[in-house]
């Protein structure tokens, strides 16, 4: 089991200065650098304070002058708001600039709210189809003079500019969900991640099932799958359930973003009262301690020790909880100290 942290900037309030949030989240980049995680993990999000990462190779080119080993991974690239083209050189130019430690992981996107406005009246089936004609041309526009005509993108040959530091091209990870996705990602020759958010054990085995069966009816060699899990590790008892109650603060905010029902002010959707995170059952403090990765450092062991089990190759750390930065610090100082050393 390797491990790595999944992070971006995120803002509460309008009164945060995003200068210190910047520092914040490179801080806690570079403790997963220093503690040996293999990989850090941003993605790509537009408009909205509650997770900020317009163009995560940025953030990665960036995060290479301020780490030694870590990978750099977008966690993950939104396909349908790229040009093949545009993205195979930005990220060989993001390979360059890192001295090859770029990973490109890749999704259809999920917030409706960036739908409407980057791309007016694409739908979340669109969006999958664009994932799937872009992604197996980054190979071969690495590889050099790709032509292609296709439903969305036609373009005569074609190479990418600059290459990739690394042969082959950064490797390649797919946001993968529904059987098909996987089927996709693996038969082409991908790594898989998969976010079970906050559906507990049950979804994280039916996920696992589906790489398997993905890569049963593959010949070539099998990819690695990665689980990325929002994490809290607690100092007792007591601050475990303070971590639940904050995560379960967080789960209905995300809700909120992804119904985009409530207005957006300065990058802000109007704040949800008491009553309706309390009247929210599915998203209670109890059921997140009960199916998130969140407990105290033994807890937290156990559970990892049970996907590992599964066959996971690689568990993220998903920090991101609207907590504030200490205790996100203090959390992953103990996962650092208490857990992965469990692993080794």
């Amino acid at each position: 089991m390797e491990f790595s942290l999944f992070a971006h900037m995120e803002r509460l309030t309008n009164d945060q200065p995003q200068d210190e949030l910047h520092d914040q989240f490179i801080e806690l980049c570079k403790m997963a650098d220093d503690a040996g995680m293999r990989a850090v993990w941003t993605g790509e999000h537009h408009g909205m304070d509650f997770t900020i990462a317009p163009n995560p190779l940025m953030s990665l080119v960036n995060l290479a002058h301020h780490t030694k080993n870590v990978r750099l991974g977008t966690g993950t690239i939104i396909a349908p708001f790229w040009h093949p083209i545009k993205l195979a050189g930005e990220a060989a130019s993001a390979d360059l600039m890192t001295g090859g430690r770029i990973e490109l992981g890749i999704a259809r996107g999920a917030y409706s709210y960036e739908y409407e406005r980057l791309m007016p009246g694409l739908d979340a089936w669109e969006a999958g189809q664009r994932m799937r004609e872009i992604t197996p041309l980054l190979p071969q526009l690495w590889k050099g003079d790709c032509a292609h005509e296709g439903e969305f993108f036609n373009f005569p040959s074609s190479t990418s500019a600059p290459k990739p530091v690394q042969k082959d091209g950064p490797p390649i990870w797919i946001a993968a969900r529904d059987p098909n996705s996987h089927e996709f990602g693996v038969h082409n020759g991908f790594n898989i991640q998969v976010t079970p958010l906050w559906q507990g054990m049950e979804e994280i085995e039916t996920l696992m099932g589906r790489f398997n069966d993905a890569c049963d009816s593959y010949d070539g060699l099998r990819p690695k799958i990665m689980l990325l899990h929002h994490t809290y590790v607690g100092a007792d008892a007591e601050d475990v359930e303070r971590g639940s109650q904050e995560l379960s603060r967080f789960y209905n905010y995300f809700g909120a973003w992804f119904q985009n029902k409530r207005d957006v002010r300065q990058g802000q959707i109007d704040p949800l009262t008491d009553e309706d995170i309390a009247n929210n059952k599915m998203m209670s403090k109890d059921n997140l301690a009960r199916d998130l990765t969140i407990g105290t450092a033994t807890e937290v062991t156990d559970r990892i020790k049970k996907y590992e089990d599964l066959g996971y190759d690689e568990y993220s750390f998903w920090i991101d909880s609207g907590m504030s930065f200490e205790r996100k610090r203090a959390s992953l100082a103990r996962f650092i100290d208490d857990v992965m050393p469990k692993f080794q």
